[in-house]
């Protein structure tokens, strides 16, 4: 591996360039699968990141990536000990070292961290700087409840989290005190401000390294072989990478893929990564669908689909934290055909399809047609997910989707259920039910949705559609649920849909949180 510092001019195809505290770092010859902690750690020896569940899990090795946004720049956590380095390729990278000053001045975040006592042992701390530093400068002053969601992928085992979330207010006032640093303002588009000069330049810096063309990397791995990543810029170029290396691994967010690398130990001798493909990252509406582009992260769509289908949005909220909602995609989480993804009960119960494409030749597949066995799909050779196409429900149709965990927030779900239908006259009218981690798929409740279809929606039609879901599904058992304890809970939601949808006189759900700002957050 070679590294250089530079400043100008268009890179070499084969040449990774992001910023580091202002300089423009070049790369050549390193091996794909390295993560952004362990080229950190090991190679700069910026030790500030640490390792501790080398999955996304903990928040200690979180970093803030910065990206071009039209004339800003987008700040962002993520986790570092899934990301790998190629994927830099083009923005700017802050670790906990990079917020001192010049003249060795703390960060308005670091300098609430010391006043609030928000540190013991310290090996957290770095980590929780980091998301709060990427919400200083992307967030004006939030409440309590928002910085309760942005700090929720980062884990304290000593320090307690109140002194923390104490030091996540004060550092907006020592910021508008001129203090520690004050003249580093937050940042955000909705700021109505023009950027300072330095964030101007900072846009500048990004701006002189984006890539117009494919990068191909070429580096070498441990027995001496040689392993390759591509970062096309296009989706035609993309469709031609994937038709001529068929066998690659395909790379959205890395939230999945990057285990593979840190737990599975597995080698991926070539990866081809969608994120620098612009036409990927459409999310847009027309009159009668969502589109939503393969490489559009989680955060990037969780609030347009919460518009429509608030419990998607909460759903999407829970699904993880911001660190791994800001990298994964919903693209990687329908493709990757894992039987426990919350985003596909909902999208298949809503009627989802797919558009796959193979070269210049695309097709559409019902979503609920895609999973063909545990981990297999009907995606051909050569042939990739280019964007999920969400239709917009008619104003009349009932929408729930509920995921069952053993911890309320980030945690993989041992159920989730999703149901859409009409009611005309209390009858059941286009029904559609789904759940995840019931089967080696996500799969729809045929035989439940025959017993409820046309029927009226009383307790006798619940009853039938109670015992169909027994026919449905024979469950699988594992470390987060007993076949017993699954059976019992999709019958139960299924009553909790009725108990919700049916005029019941009660209610089963909490209140919308004052603070969610129109998230619909339910539980």
């Amino acid at each position: 591996m070679t590294a250089t510092k530079q400043s100008g001019s268009a890179a070499p195809s084969d040449e990774i360039r992001f910023i580091l505290d202002g300089e423009v770092i070049s790369l050549r010859g390193i091996d794909p699968n390295t993560t952004v902690l362990n080229y950190l750690r090991e190679t700069l020896r910026r030790t500030g990141t640490k390792e501790g569940c080398a999955e996304g899990d903990c928040g200690a090795c979180t970093v803030v990536v910065g990206e071009l946004d039209g004339d800003r720049v987008r700040f962002r956590a993520i986790n570092s000990c899934i990301q790998f380095v190629p994927t830099l390729d083009g923005k700017q990278l802050f670790t906990v070292e990079s917020l001192r000053a010049p003249d060795g001045s703390l960060h308005p975040v670091q300098e609430a961290m010391v006043e609030c006592h928000g540190s013991q042992c310290g090996f957290c701390t770095p980590g929780f700087v980091m998301s709060l530093f990427a919400m200083y400068k992307s967030e004006p002053e939030p409440d309590r409840a928002r910085i309760n969601d942005i700090l929720a992928g980062n884990l304290c085992r000593c320090t307690g989290y109140r002194p923390i979330l104490d030091a996540a207010e004060r550092m907006y006032r020592l910021a508008s005190n001129g203090n520690g640093g004050g003249a580093d303002r937050p940042y955000a588009a909705s700021d109505a401000a023009q950027p300072s000069a330095a964030e101007r330049a900072m846009t500048e810096r990004l701006r002189a390294i984006q890539r117009t063309g494919r990068l191909a990397l070429t580096g070498p791995d441990l027995s001496g072989g040689q392993r390759t990543y591509y970062a096309p810029t296009t989706v035609a170029d993309l469709a031609d990478l994937v038709e001529t290396h068929p066998d690659a691994h395909i790379l959205a967010g890395g939230t999945d893929i990057g285990l593979w690398v840190t737990k599975s130990h597995m080698d991926l001798d070539a990866i081809i990564y969608l994120g620098n493909v612009e036409e990927l990252k459409v999310l847009e509406v027309d009159d009668s669908h969502i589109e939503i582009g393969a490489a559009v992260t989680i955060t990037d769509a969780h609030e347009l689909i919460g518009e429509h289908f608030p419990d998607m949005g909460e759903m999407y909220r829970r699904f993880a934290s911001p660190p791994i909602r800001n990298a994964a995609t919903i693209g990687g989480n329908v493709a990757n055909g894992s039987p426990i993804g919350d985003s596909m009960p909902g999208l298949i119960a809503l009627g989802a399809s797919l558009v796959l494409r193979r070269g210049a030749k695309t097709r559409e597949l019902p979503l609920d047609e895609f999973y063909l066995a545990y981990q297999k799909t009907a995606l051909e050779a050569g042939e990739f997910l280019e964007r999920v196409r969400l239709p917009l429900a008619p104003a009349d149709r009932h929408f729930r989707t509920y995921k069952i965990t053993k911890r309320f927030d980030q945690d993989i779900s041992a159920v989730c259920g999703a149901y859409s239908f009409r009611l005309e006259e209390n009858r059941l009218r286009d029904v559609r039910i789904c759940y995840g981690g019931m089967a080696a798929i996500p799969q729809r409740a045929s035989q439940c949705e025959t017993a409820l279809e046309g029927k009226p929606w009383n307790d006798s039609t619940l009853a039938a559609g109670m015992e169909a879901l027994d026919r449905d599904y024979a469950p699988i058992e594992d470390m987060r649920a007993s076949v017993e304890y699954r059976r019992l809970v999709t019958r139960n939601l299924l009553r909790k849909l009725f108990l919700e949808t049916s005029g019941w006189p009660g209610e089963t759900r909490v209140l919308e949180h004052p603070n969610r700002q129109g998230q619909g957050a339910r539980t």
